[in-house]
């Protein structure tokens, strides 16, 4: 009976979750105890271990602790059944105390008691149901010691008596998976539908740029096979933020609020920014935990307002030296005021390439600041812009041990070839993307082997915001051998050769892969 009693748990706990996730529809998405709990995770995972799950899984990250915690909540569910009797409800302790806790880290995410109730709720439906399976349990586990039918050889009696308790257990262990599911399943189209502005987003006509871009110089884009391309499309931008659910944030509620060290505080709507004029910009954007050679970096044609206009608006104090922008999911980015105001093109974004922003890229608004890390700067689903001092208010990441100013590191990255790979004998192509922003690339060198560095050829610059391409004709010679690159800014200095990890503000080192040729 071991076994039913582990399946009764599972499902128990399945109807736990399914049912939270129903009143969530009500009460609000992230107070779903899988994702509120997941959050928490998110919040206290050790730097180390959540960067190297950046590293490993990439933007499959937030799937792969979905899959985790499914694990862990089967294993303790199955336990808590195995342990759970009638006259010793172990299990539905167990139970108890983790939806107490559920129930405690939602409100205090969601606010309020509201936040509280689907953890409560689900947990109640949970122990009734596994109190009742265990009865179940429990009756067939005894059914055999009942007074068998004098006119039936005992041992079949006890037989058909214990074969139709099983029967009545798996029913009531199959009922309860498919409420689960049911419920669940509800939930989620239920709450997806409430929140989604998909439908929304097709409709919103973005306002043409006051001055729109020119066309890409013809030898911006080099368009050598496996080289990443000038302009990274929307589907392949990287996306590395902390938010399990991704806000669903109407034009019609949105708002951006200006307060905190300034004389005027403002507050502007969707329809606020439609009467400004837009202007459009190049900027490159770049994760801090982007390793060396990594993905976590795109280009793209961004449409929005600029952020010194704006704050000029609201006339911020003297001695204020940071804004502290907030995202709708509560997640937090300090941002140098200097840098806003230093005549870049830092903007309020609504349009990336051509399209409203998508909306795990932070439909309708977010920020992008050319030159900085985005966990400084990048913040999506934007709400807020406290100005601030950066000795008064610490952001999310800065919390967590990483530097309070995050200027993006001259690097360079090699697309092709791919490393490990076979390639033949004679002319390959060594070609990829160097980046400076908002200092500019002025060289990039390669090295085969402990060869000298030779200069490679750029692409034309289009603007010191934006990443460029470099290509090297190379006669490959039979063996193995390793390549490396670097670049060179404005300033005049080669991107470092000191290895260093993402943490605290970015990796440093350069690019390195090995290939053989034959």
């Amino acid at each position: 009976m071991a076994l039913l009693r582990a399946m009764a748990g599972i499902v128990a706990g399945a109807l736990v979750l399914g049912v939270a996730e129903l009143v969530a529809v009500f009460s609000g998405a992230g107070s779903a105890p899988a994702y509120a709990l997941g959050a928490t995770v998110v919040d206290h995972t050790p730097d180390g271990v959540r960067e190297w799950a950046i590293s490993t899984f990439g933007t499959n990250d937030k799937a792969v602790l979905f899959v985790c915690m499914g694990i862990v909540a089967v294993v303790v569910a199955g336990v808590a059944g195995v342990l759970e009797r009638a006259g010793r409800p172990i299990g539905s302790v167990a139970f108890a105390v983790l939806g107490v806790i559920a129930a405690v880290i939602g409100a205090g995410r969601v606010g309020g008691f509201s936040g509280a109730l689907p953890a409560l709720i689900g947990t109640a439906a949970g122990i009734l149901v596994l109190r009742g399976l265990t009865g179940r349990i429990d009756d067939a586990s005894a059914s055999p010691r009942s007074a068998p039918d004098t006119a039936v050889p005992p041992q079949k009696t006890e037989a058909t008596i214990a074969g139709a308790g099983r029967r009545r257990v798996l029913g009531g262990i199959a009922a309860t998976g498919v409420l689960a599911l049911g419920a669940g399943l509800a939930g989620r189209l239920l709450g997806g539908a409430r929140r989604d502005v998909t439908a929304e987003r097709a409709t919103v006509e973005l306002p043409r740029a006051a001055t729109p871009l020119p066309p890409l110089p013809p030898d911006a884009d080099l368009r050598v096979p496996g080289l990443t391309s000038y302009i990274t499309p929307n589907s392949d931008f990287y996306r590395i933020d902390t938010a399990l659910i991704v806000p669903q944030v109407s034009t019609d509620s949105w708002s951006l609020r200006i307060h905190g060290m300034v004389e005027q505080e403002i507050t502007l709507t969707w329809d606020d920014l439609l009467r400004r004029a837009p202007v459009e910009s190049l900027v490159t954007l770049a994760c801090v935990s982007n390793p060396i050679n990594g993905d976590l970096i795109g280009n793209a044609r961004w449409l929005g307002y600029r952020l010194d206009e704006l704050l000029a608006a609201a006339r911020p104090l003297p001695d204020a030296d940071m804004v502290l922008s907030h995202s709708e999911d509560g997640w937090t980015a300090g941002t140098p005021l200097s840098v806003l105001t230093d005549g870049r093109d830092a903007l309020l974004a609504i349009g990336m390439n051509g399209e409203p922003l998508p909306i795990q890229h932070g439909y309708p608004a977010r920020l992008v600041v050319p030159g900085l890390y985005g966990y400084v700067s990048a913040t999506k689903w934007v709400t807020e812009l406290e100005v601030t001092r950066f000795d008064k208010a610490t952001a999310y990441w800065t919390r967590r041990g990483w530097s309070a100013q995050g200027p993006i590191k001259t690097g360079t990255r090699i697309d092709t070839p791919r490393g490990r790979g076979r390639i033949p004998q004679g002319r390959t192509v060594i070609a990829g993307v160097a980046w400076a922003q908002h200092r500019g690339v002025t060289g990039v060198e390669v090295q085969i082997d402990d060869g000298d560095w030779r200069p490679a050829r750029l692409s034309t610059e289009v603007t010191v915001d934006t990443w460029r391409q470099w290509t090297y004709d190379w006669e490959a010679t039979p063996g193995q051998h390793t390549l490396r690159a670097r670049t060179t800014d404005t300033t005049g200095a080669p991107q470092t050769a000191v290895e260093q990890d993402v943490i605290p503000d970015g990796a440093t080192g350069y690019p390195t892969l090995t290939v053989q040729v034959s």
